[in-house]
């Protein structure tokens, strides 16, 4: 997401090697990000070993000011596959996700137009992010039902501060068998301590990106992040290695989504690696924020 934005062309190109050097080989990007961009200089990054790479984009998000250049009708859904596999310099994508809900276009229509990119072979598979379990499982009924080819993969946000996934998500996904790779693992990085001493004092999306401010409001005014922070120094751990290790150790993710705008940056995350927590660890970490609810009112049945 960086790509192009935070992160120039040159750095770009150099977090992209460093990733390749720790063994990573899934790629996660979005049609809106910097506007393409985005899309342009990961294709040239990727264009000498495009078999080597997993390759995700996303369709929703606006790409132009027309009515029919953003949502999820078949129209728009073809149109930007096309833009984004060119972008790309790609013939396919392994994963297409739809990148939010798109209340004006039927599910049908949306599962119809991502099958027949199947049978194209424009994607290999479709995948879905920032949908609620009821959402993901209405699609996966409707795709059974019509024959249509089923989300394999859902990209919801986790992290040790936004666990609503911990709910019915993850759940949903492990009942399933989808694959998930949670976004926003360091809470827009909140959970690195670049925060401690308010966000006014430091650079960063929390500053200057008002959907993360809002995002985090309530966060940035609890002192979760903080005790966060001072376990892991306490640790000896750099707190970014140690709330991607936490998301990483969930046993129904596959594997986090890490990004940075530089390779320094980059580092602590990629450490998480080489890093084991064990379940005592996790169940620790785990303790420094409220519980989360459960999927139902019955309060008595919570210690089971």
């Amino acid at each position: 997401m960086t790509f192009g934005g935070e992160a120039d062309e040159a750095e770009s190109a150099r977090m992209y090697a460093r990733a390749r050097d720790a063994g990573i080989d899934f790629i996660d990007t979005a049609n809106v990000y910097q506007k393409g961009r985005s899309e342009e200089i990961l294709g040239r990054l990727v264009a000498g070993e495009r078999d080597q790479i997993v390759l995700t984009s996303k369709v929703f998000g606006p790409v132009g000011d027309g009515p029919n250049d953003r949502g999820l009708s078949r129209r728009h859904i073809v149109a930007a596959v096309e833009a984004s596999l060119r972008r790309l310099q790609t013939d396919r994508l392994d994963f297409y996700l739809l990148h939010s809900v798109d209340p004006r276009t039927p599910i049908e229509e949306t599962l119809s137009a991502l099958d027949d990119l199947v049978r194209r072979g424009l994607i290999l598979y479709p995948a879905v992010s920032n949908h609620a379990a009821w959402q993901i499982a209405k699609a996966l009924g409707v795709s059974e039902r019509l024959r249509l080819a089923r989300f394999e993969l859902i990209q919801p946000m986790y992290n040790l501060l936004k666990r609503q996934a911990e709910v019915e998500i993850l759940p949903l996904a492990a009942s399933e068998g989808l694959g998930v790779i949670p976004y926003s693992p360091l809470a827009a990085g909140l959970l690195t301590g670049r925060y401690r001493s308010g966000p006014e004092r430091a650079p960063g999306r929390l500053v200057e990106n008002p959907m993360y401010a809002r995002r985090y409001a309530r966060e940035l005014e609890g002192d979760v992040a903080d005790r966060f922070v001072a376990f892991a120094q306490g640790r000896g751990v750099h707190p970014a290695t140690l709330a991607v290790s936490w998301v990483m150790t969930h046993p129904a993710v596959t594997a986090p989504i890490v990004g940075a705008r530089s390779v320094a940056q980059l580092e602590p995350s990629l450490a998480a690696l080489s890093f084991t927590m064990d379940a005592a660890l996790r169940a620790e970490i785990t303790a420094l924020t409220p519980p989360v609810p459960m999927f139902h009112d019955r309060a008595e049945e919570a210690g089971r």
